[in-house]
C-alpha cells in the first residue's frame, strides 16, 4: 500500500481557508522541524495563534474524520492538528524521513501516515511536487485544491523547489489503529470491495486479491 488520493474539501471550503490564511502570519517552518530535516526545510508556517487558526484546524480534521474514504484508508487514532505551509519562489523541502513520534500539547502520536491537503491551484505555481520515494521510484503528486495523499510516514519523501507561484498546503499526520501496514491495506481492499458489490460491479478480482495476500500472511508449511 503506496499512496491514496482522497477529495477531502470543497472548493468553497479551499476559498474559505485561503481567505483566512492570507490575514495570518507566517514564520519559517524550521521551527517544527525534527533532528536533519531541520536542515532541509526551507518553508513558511502558519502560526498557531488566535482562534482563526485553530478554526481551519478543526474544520480540515473534522472533515478528514467524516471522510469515509479516508477512514477505511488510515483507520485514524490519532491526529496531529494539520500546519498550514506555503512555499514561495525559491522554497522547498530536502529529502527527509517523519519522526516516528510527534507531541502536540505533551500528548504522543505514532507517525503511521502522513498526509499533504494541497489548497493552491497547480496551475497557480511551478514545481512545489510532493516527491515520495517508493520502492518503484520516485512519484510526484501535485493534486487539486482541496485534494490530499495520504502515504506513509517512513518513506523518504521532498517538496520539489517551488520557481513560480505561491504553493499552500495543509500537512498533518496519523496514529492508525490497525498498525500493521499489510492489514490495512488487506481491510482497504475489502471495503473496495463492498462498495462495488453495492455498486452491483464485479469485485470477484479484488476478493481474490485479497485472499491471496490474507493467506500469504498466515500460511505456514
Amino acid at each position: 500500500m503506496d499512496y491514496q488520493i482522497i477529495p477531502v474539501l470543497t472548493p468553497a471550503q479551499v476559498e474559505g481557508i485561503l481567505k483566512v490564511l492570507a490575514t495570518q502570519p507566517f514564520a519559517d517552518g524550521k521551527a517544527t522541524a525534527i533532528g536533519k530535516a531541520r536542515d532541509v526545510k526551507h518553508n513558511l508556517q502558519a502560526e498557531r495563534s488566535g482562534t482563526a487558526l485553530r478554526e481551519l484546524e478543526s474544520l480540515v480534521s473534522s472533515s478528514l474524520f467524516a471522510n469515509g474514504l479516508f477512514q477505511a484508508f488510515a483507520f485514524p487514532r490519532k491526529l496531529r492538528p494539520p500546519i498550514f505551509s506555503r512555499y514561495e519562489p525559491g522554497m522547498n523541502y530536502g529529502a527527509h524521513v517523519d519522526g516516528a513520534i510527534m507531541y502536540d500539547d505533551a500528548s504522543p502520536l505514532r507517525s503511521d501516515l502522513a498526509m499533504t491537503l494541497f489548497l493552491s491551484s497547480p496551475e497557480s505555481y511551478d514545481g512545489g511536487e510532493l516527491v515520495i520515494s517508493l520502492s518503484y521510484g520516485e512519484e510526484e503528486i501535485k493534486l487539486a485544491p482541496g485534494e490530499a495523499v495520504v502515504y506513509p510516514a517512513n518513506t523518504v519523501h521532498r517538496v520539489a523547489p517551488v520557481t513560480r507561484g505561491v504553493r499552500m498546503a495543509a500537512v498533518t499526520w496519523v496514529q492508525c489503529a490497525v498498525q500493521d501496514e499489510r492489514m490495512r491495506a488487506l481491510l482497504f481492499d475489502l471495503y473496495l470491495a463492498m462498495k462495488k458489490v453495492e455498486a452491483r460491479e464485479d469485485a470477484s478480482l479484488l476478493l481474490s486479491k485479497t485472499y491471496h495476500n490474507l493467506l500469504r500472511i498466515t500460511a505456514e508449511f
